[in-house]
């Protein structure tokens, strides 16, 4: 019966000890567990990224300016042409007829004009014996104001003729510019890149329609045009480096440079419900672009800041509170014009302290931070809950990390 009760006993005092060894464990186990590292000096790159598509640098659209069907096509996708080669012929007959029945009007004109300038003669002729007649008082005034009455209306006649052959002349010209636009030639040495027609098929020449035969291109230089967010075209300007990726080409990126900017946005068509605000940019590519084709995707990386050693924290690290999130922390912060406070947690002996920051630029891990904290100091990195929510000032916490 001892020997039980010696047992129990054990059993209730190990048992009580082990609560005891629990809470005081509780007790001395650190606050809670955050994941810190080091303020340092690195090099930060700030990009601003677009997408786009890739095209030449140089082509030129190919179309009738004159209405016909082709009959002739000398070209197909993908040729190379040098320029002034020939590459379509549009059926010539109407323009052909159009250009002789202007000649025939040009000639009608000139024999037209020819009989009234020798009506204007004759007229000349008869004044001059007119004003001999009455000048020796062998003709009466009325004689002469007759004569002269006549010399006037043929030399309006005849100035009437000289102003019909030159718009003749002019419809002459306007047929033999049609006739001449029905051979069209390269104006550029460059690859066929796109071929919209056939032969046989109609040409529309239209000076407020464009309608695309075919189009040259210089696929020796490429470049890629793409659209940037309005929040971040003011960082972009002529002559920034750009990384590029094109989806076609998976694993490599191209170099190239900004050699554009737009002035205006982009104009949305009506009734689009995307209203979002974006700029075209064009980067020039350098390096090898022989696998490059237009109208391929691409991605674009543009640099617009670098800072070769500003002191940084991870992106991650820096947050928001409002004022009133702050007051019970019995410290003073400044809140901006969007009513936050941008700070980090920093670690002081043991404990987060909010630490109100002014941000620079930043790259896809790293912020720069201009006024707040000094290299060396502890902040916090994780967990984002710690971060954006539970830490407040005074916590204890318990790091790992650097």
């Amino acid at each position: 019966m001892k020997t039980k009760l010696i047992i129990a006993l054990v059993i209730v005092f190990a048992g009580a000890g082990a609560v005891w060894a629990s809470k005081s464990s509780q007790q001395d186990k650190p606050g809670m567990e955050v994941e810190v590292s080091q303020v340092e000096r690195a090099k930060i790159v700030q990009k601003v990224a677009a997408t786009g598509k890739i095209q030449p640098k140089t082509q030129v659209n190919i179309s009738a300016d004159v209405s016909a069907k082709i009959t002739r096509l000398s070209v197909k996708e993908g040729d190379w042409v040098e320029k002034g080669q020939f590459l379509v012929e549009l059926d010539r007959e109407r323009y052909v007829a159009s250009v002789e029945s202007a000649e025939a009007a040009v000639r009608t004109a000139q024999s037209e004009s020819l009989l009234v300038k020798e009506k204007v003669n004759q007229a000349a002729r008869t004044l001059k014996r007119a004003k001999e007649l009455v000048a020796n008082n062998l003709e009466s005034q009325s004689v002469l104001d007759n004569a002269d009455a006549e010399y006037q209306v043929q030399s309006a006649s005849y100035q009437a003729s000289l102003e019909r052959v030159e718009q003749a002349r002019g419809s002459l010209k306007q047929a033999q510019d049609a006739l001449s636009k029905t051979t069209i030639y390269a104006p550029m040495s460059g690859t066929i890149s796109k071929l919209n027609k056939e032969q046989g098929e109609i040409a529309i020449g239209s000076q407020f329609q464009e309608d695309v035969i075919m189009i040259i291109a210089n696929l020796n230089e490429m470049e890629a045009l793409v659209k940037v967010d309005e929040n971040d075209i003011v960082a972009i300007a002529l002559n920034q480096n750009a990384e590029i990726e094109v989806d076609a080409l998976l694993g490599q990126k191209l170099s190239g440079y900004v050699s554009e900017i737009a002035s205006s946005a982009i104009d949305q068509p009506a009734g689009n419900a995307n209203q979002k605000t974006e700029f075209e940019v064009t980067i020039a590519l350098t390096g090898d672009v022989s696998k490059l084709r237009p109208g391929m995707t691409a991605s674009a990386d543009v640099v617009v800041d670098t800072r070769e050693a500003a002191v940084s924290v991870p992106l991650q690290s820096v947050t928001v509170r409002t004022e009133e999130q702050l007051k019970t922390d019995g410290k003073t912060y400044a809140a901006g014009k969007d009513g936050f406070v941008e700070m980090v947690w920093v670690i002081e002996n043991g404990k987060s302290v909010a630490r109100q920051v002014t941000t620079g630029i930043q790259s896809d891990s790293l912020i720069e931070i201009v006024e707040g904290v000094q290299e060396g100091e502890q902040v916090v990195t994780g967990s984002y809950r710690a971060i954006s929510r539970d830490l407040k000032n005074g916590t204890d916490v318990q790091t790992k990390g650097a």
